[in-house]
């Protein structure tokens, strides 16, 4: 079974969608293996997005995901990864299609209410950046 890492983000969070998001993924046959809420610090944020750290939008990115508090979850299910970002839509919300978390929820490119992990390889290292294997229910 694939599993992938979402994250509502701190807009998200403070505009009261969790239970939105999480109802979404159930309704599309996704089952949540893990799941909790934290607080990332600049370090920890910088450490989660390196793979950016050399595009114009990492600091605001970073400075964005510290503003408040996140939920962290562990999805699993049957192509995961693929389903959850068609969920998602488009990093643009502009661009993403209609009925997506971001076409109906996001404000701006940034403020896009989730994070997905876009591969089995960038999923099995955001995952263990927020879960250890005890945390992850089979």
């Amino acid at each position: 079974m694939e599993q992938t890492l979402s994250i509502i983000k701190p807009d998200g969070v403070s505009q009261g969608l969790i239970g939105e998001v999480i109802k979404r993924f159930e309704a599309n046959g996704i089952r949540i293996a893990a799941m909790k809420m934290l607080q990332m610090t600049k370090k920890q944020a910088q450490g989660f997005y390196a793979v950016h750290k050399e595009r114009p939008f990492f600091e605001s990115l970073t400075d964005f995901m510290t503003s408040g508090p996140v939920v962290a979850m562990v999805l699993e299910g049957e192509n995961v990864i693929e389903k959850n970002r068609t969920l998602m839509g488009a990093t643009n919300f502009k661009e993403a299609e209609e009925g997506t978390i971001r076409r109906d929820f996001a404000t701006d490119i940034e403020k896009n209410v989730v994070h997905g992990s876009d591969s089995p390889e960038t999923a099995a290292f955001e995952i263990s950046y927020f879960f250890n294997q005890f945390e992850i229910i089979k």
